[in-house]
């Protein structure tokens, strides 16, 4: 299911939060490019599905899509009632990736596996089916629910060997998208410290620390080691973020959103064009 993204996307927060109309003529420029998808993450408020909407318009091509959806923010009675007022053609052209969003930051926030379930039921009874959504699934149960239940997993944050591990626990048929962070910086001190930056804010996250404890890492390893940016992140030359991308579809992955690190991307409204056209020139 959802098998029109192509091999290859962008996933960008820089097409949310910057000038409209610099921000859709660069969504053009990623269609124009040959990406296959444009991912943005919408846990951050209750107005992605506007931009999703914005980004449509922009582009011919492309899938737009949600990564994520924070499923406390946006009822799913909201989400459903906004899919059936797109045309199959939109419809086609979007996927909405769901997730439960993080303990510290949602007020009531408990049981995740469950919430998320009660979400998806809300959708089904709304008339939105499972074909165009995927979830935002680390652990165990929830990529269970995303085979289950979506067209697949949107993992964030993760290495190829959790793209092995989401791929035996998913099966064959189901989509597989992890995002991937790449930093084109080929200075070992520079990169990692670009890395550092970028994890800050994730790494007092539990559902981030928990899958790469569940990876491997340890709790030294959480507080920003070179072993963990290391895997989390492609730097250097594209010969090597070639590898990297290849490695997650070698080990099942179906579809690689690539985010452009430069630091805390919260921080920064510039967008990383010149970036993005190096990476479709090596990559696409």
């Amino acid at each position: 299911m959802g098998g029109n993204l192509g091999r290859i996307g962008i996933w960008t927060i820089e097409l949310r939060l910057g000038d409209p109309g610099e921000t859709a003529e660069a969504a053009a420029e990623l269609d124009a490019l040959g990406y296959g998808a444009i991912w943005m993450p919408g846990g951050i408020d209750d107005g992605v599905l506007h931009d999703v909407g914005r980004l449509l318009n922009a582009t011919s091509r492309a899938v737009i899509a949600t990564g994520i959806i924070n499923i406390w923010k946006q009822p799913a009675a909201d989400v459903a009632a906004w899919w059936a007022g797109q045309s199959a053609e939109r419809q086609a052209r979007t996927m909405l990736g769901l997730g439960i969003s993080h303990g510290p930051l949602i007020e009531g926030y408990a049981k995740p596996v469950a919430t998320m379930a009660a979400y998806l039921d809300g959708l089904d009874a709304a008339g939105m089916g499972p074909e165009r959504r995927c979830l935002a699934a680390l652990g165990p149960k929830m990529l269970d629910l995303a085979r289950d239940r979506a067209a697949g997993a949107h993992p964030y944050l993760t290495t190829p060997a959790h793209s092995r591990i989401a791929r035996e626990r998913l099966g064959p048929g189901a989509l597989l998208a992890p995002e991937q962070g790449v930093i084109l910086e080929t200075d070992p001190d520079k990169a990692r410290a670009i890395g550092r930056a970028a994890l800050e804010r994730y790494r007092r996250l539990p559902n981030y620390v928990n899958s790469w404890l569940r990876l491997g890492y340890d709790e030294e390893d959480v507080k920003g080691s070179d072993r963990l940016v290391d895997a989390l992140f492609l730097w250097g030359g594209m010969e090597r973020i070639r590898a990297g991308v290849q490695a997650h579809l070698d080990a099942g992955a179906d579809h690689v959103c690539l985010q452009v690190i430069r630091g805390d991307a919260f921080a920064s409204k510039d967008l990383p064009r010149e970036e993005w056209r190096q990476l479709a020139a090596a990559l696409l």
